[in-house]
């Protein structure tokens, strides 16, 4: 999910820096700081939005920078847990596919991948079903739910998001299509 949240903290503002218009520097610290970072509370940092307030600067006694208290936007992304999400398949391993999803990765555990019997093709990087003969390779896109979250690190890519694509309404959008033609065929 997306959301625009509104933060207070305490930047540091270098000498270098204090010719420039005070929300200039700041947004340049915070982008610094910020940006491209995980926040337990609040997921990714992928933006600092707006720069709101600089308060007047501190000087600490040994340090020629100032210190300012600032109010500013940030856009985040939060992987929600039972969230419908859609991406593409990024690599192919013997135990799943992973599937970007905004600014990470979620792995579909090759038990989650479909209704059938899963059979790993090493040669050709692809997963097959046995019985429907469903294909999942690099570069398809899927829809899957958010089953895991388990942020550990600020660090991106060291959280980690599982996913199911067994659930109805999920999977290959090819395999969605197909579906429904079979659910419509068989009313008539």
């Amino acid at each position: 999910m997306y959301k625009i949240v509104t933060v207070k903290d305490v930047v540091r503002i270098p000498p270098r820096m204090f010719t420039m218009d005070p929300k200039e520097a700041a947004m340049i610290v915070l982008r610094d700081t910020y940006e491209g970072k995980y926040d337990r509370d609040e997921g990714v940092i992928l933006s600092i939005v707006e720069v709101k307030e600089v308060g007047d600067g501190i000087i600490v006694p040994g340090d020629g920078a100032t210190y300012h208290e600032v109010v500013f936007d940030v856009l985040v992304w939060e992987p929600k847990l039972h969230e419908v999400v859609e991406g593409t398949v990024v690599d192919v391993v013997p135990f799943g596919a992973f599937i970007r999803i905004g600014p990470m990765d979620g792995l579909v555990h090759i038990s989650q991948l479909m209704d059938d019997y899963v059979v790993y093709d090493e040669r050709n990087k692809q997963f097959v079903g046995k019985e429907k003969k469903y294909l999942l390779k690099l570069g398809d896109a899927v829809r899957a739910r958010i089953i895991a979250v388990s942020p550990k690190s600020r660090i991106i890519r060291e959280n980690r998001i599982g996913l199911t694509m067994r659930q109805p309404g999920l999977g290959k959008f090819e395999w969605i299509e197909k579906e429904k033609r079979k659910e419509k065929e068989g009313k008539k």
